[in-house]
């Protein structure tokens, strides 16, 4: 339900807009213009197999090196931002 003067479903419409928007911008950048697939992985220069630079266009890592780039993960940070263990227990 739309509030004030936009109409019903204006926002869903924004929101798929939107989303076309991105998916858009990511098939231009994997189009003729993207960087040509690599035969060797870019950081450790192991074989990358046909099969995966062709489901892949643009591949520049082989799949050891992929997983181990998508697993990182950001430290936390150092305190605590819910407070101190005795303010949870009252």
């Amino acid at each position: 339900m739309a509030g004030g003067w936009s109409r019903d479903g204006a926002v869903n419409e924004q929101i798929e807009a939107s989303i076309e928007d991105e998916l858009n911008r990511l098939k231009a950048r994997r189009g003729p213009g993207a960087l040509p697939s690599r035969e060797t992985c870019a950081e450790c220069d192991e074989p990358i197999p046909e099969r995966r630079r062709t489901a892949i266009p643009g591949v520049q890592l082989c799949i050891d090196c992929q997983s181990e780039r998508d697993g990182v993960r950001r430290p936390a940070a150092s305190f605590n931002r819910r407070g101190s263990k005795d303010s949870q227990l009252k």
